[in-house]
């Protein structure tokens, strides 16, 4: 192994161990005295300011493997394209969390708090690079740590002790689930490299533990994203832990694991022209070794993503506080983002009706960029979301739909920030969550005209409609509900730039889309 490459490829990880080191310095060090805003402003200053190095260096990062092992029979890591993509936002949004600590101060213990979001982030930034079960289970067990200390950093809140524990038991066992899995695709396979898996499962064919196998995995992950069944942790979470941490685990965690997902999918089906169609095998006979073997796959996931995009719905509906609301939201949301990697021809075999050439596999990066431009978009707006739900949770008290009574008169410019965001995640247009839903569900039925992909996309179409009622709710007590008090709601000024810079984010990328779709195409 040529650790300088090593360090190469890990440089935005580093960066940020980096600025841990720095931010537990200056706030333990010299600023143990000082007042809490003195030591809030120079720990978020110091967090953001690693975000946007190690941003710097994810944009230097050519497209790479780095290869271990004597004969370089495998990739580690990766760097460009879709990784490095997924990373920018990672990046991006992590720094927007940090912000959001303006307006939600609920703990002394800043710097701590501060530095713990640095670590899972890196975690994050390890899961998107990763192309090994190692690499990958050590970044998902960094991430996840991180997030149950978040969850539970609100120390004289029952709410978060609950659910730092509830997230914690049902993380753990995800974590046993994963780990059983990856341990079976050892032993069928000899490797721990993703490609290699999938290269010498398609030569030797599935057996029954290596569906087993993607059972556990399926469970694993599926906890990661709060897909139904595995999403019960997510409304007690989302509803107590503090809420730049909501926000954090409603954001980040959720770019990390899709990344992770699209890594999978684009490591499990071959790169033209690769290394991997060798040993005598043609490109023709191993593509159809792919098609005849993975079908069943999909099965698992089009249930998950349909059951998702029921329950999550349907439960918003009964909501009375908006953090829970947002919490069965965004367990729609991965319905939605997982109909796309469900209907890849890779897990669904419709590929058998294309012509096998490496010309057949680009229309499915099309299918990824949806994806990831979904996450992505569903991110950045789900953290606005929750830097206005903790700015009114702070003035009133609680997060209650009544709490939003009467906001566009008590603050006018927060009440237009949820107007922005709340319409977006519903997808009306011309906002940017219109055009995720519009491009995922467009390359769907782009690469498959089958009645299966047809039908599920008519029902998140339907279940999309479900939803506009329950985001209305809350826009209907902000606009149209008299105020119980004529208090004005004040927003820190910093806040109130970052929650209109992403509110102005989310107008723009709608009416140009390509802003952001061309660069997640361009690789």
């Amino acid at each position: 192994m040529n650790y300088a490459d090593l360090f190469r490829v890990t440089l935005p990880e580093t960066v940020l161990e980096i600025a841990v080191l720095l931010v537990l310095v200056v706030d333990l060090g010299f600023l143990r005295k000082a007042a809490l805003n003195v030591r809030l402003a120079a720990a978020a200053a110091l967090g953001v300011a690693g975000c946007v190095v190690s941003l710097a260096a994810v944009q230097l990062e050519g497209v790479s493997w780095l290869r271990f092992g004597a004969g370089g029979d495998g990739a580690l890591l990766a760097t460009g394209g879709f990784t490095s993509v997924a990373q920018s936002g990672i990046l991006v949004l992590t720094a927007l969390t940090l912000v959001l600590l303006f307006d939600s101060l609920f703990t002394r213990h800043i710097g701590e708090f501060v530095a713990v979001v640095l670590m899972a982030a890196a975690g994050g930034l390890l899961i998107a690079a990763a192309q090994d079960l190692l690499v990958i289970f050590i970044g998902l067990e960094l991430l996840s740590l991180g997030l149950y200390i978040l969850t539970a950093f609100a120390k004289s809140s029952g709410k978060s002790a609950e659910a730092a524990m509830k997230y914690y038991l049902f993380g753990g066992m995800s974590a046993a689930f994963l780990l059983f899995g990856f341990s079976y695709l050892y032993g069928l396979t000899g490797t721990t490299n993703l490609a290699l898996i999938q290269y010498r499962m398609t030569l030797s064919g599935p057996s029954p533990l290596f569906y087993v196998a993607w059972i556990l995995v399926v469970a694993g992950l599926g906890f990661k994203i709060a897909v139904v069944p595995f999403h019960l942790w997510a409304p007690d979470t989302y509803e107590g832990a503090p809420a730049p941490a909501a926000a954090f685990i409603a954001s980040v965690s959720k770019v990390a694991s899709f990344a992770l997902l699209i890594t999978l999918a684009m490591n499990w089906w071959l790169r033209p022209g690769g290394d991997l169609a060798a040993d005598g095998h043609t490109l023709e006979q191993l593509l159809r070794g792919y098609y005849r073997t993975w079908p069943q796959l999909a099965i698992v996931l089009l249930v998950a993503s349909a059951a998702s995009m029921v329950v999550g719905n349907l439960a918003a509906l009964a909501q009375s506080s908006v953090r829970r609301l947002l919490a069965y939201s965004a367990i729609a949301h991965v319905g939605y983002i997982l109909l796309g990697l469900a209907a890849h021809p890779v897990f669904t075999g419709q590929g058998t009706a294309v012509a096998f050439n490496a010309d057949s596999f680009f229309p499915e990066l099309h299918t990824m960029g949806a994806v990831l431009f979904y996450v992505l978009t569903y991110a950045l707006t789900t953290v606005g979301a929750f830097g206005v739900v903790a700015v009114v949770e702070r003035s009133t008290g609680t997060d209650k739909l009544d709490s939003f009574l009467g906001l566009h008169k008590r603050n006018p410019l927060l009440a237009a920030v949820l107007l922005v965001l709340f319409l977006s995640l519903a997808g009306i247009p011309p906002l940017v969550g219109f055009w995720a839903k519009f491009n995922l569900f467009a390359a769907v039925l782009s690469l498959h005209g089958g009645a299966i992909p047809f039908s599920l996309v008519c029902l998140a179409i339907a279940m999309s409609a479900v939803s506009l009622f329950y985001y209305l709710q809350v826009l209907k007590r902000a606009y149209v509900m008299q105020p119980v008090s004529e208090s004005r709601i004040e927003v820190h000024p910093i806040t109130t730039l970052v929650l209109l810079a992403i509110a102005a984010a989310v107008v723009l990328v709608g009416c140009f889309p390509t802003l952001l779709g061309a660069r997640i195409e361009g690789f």
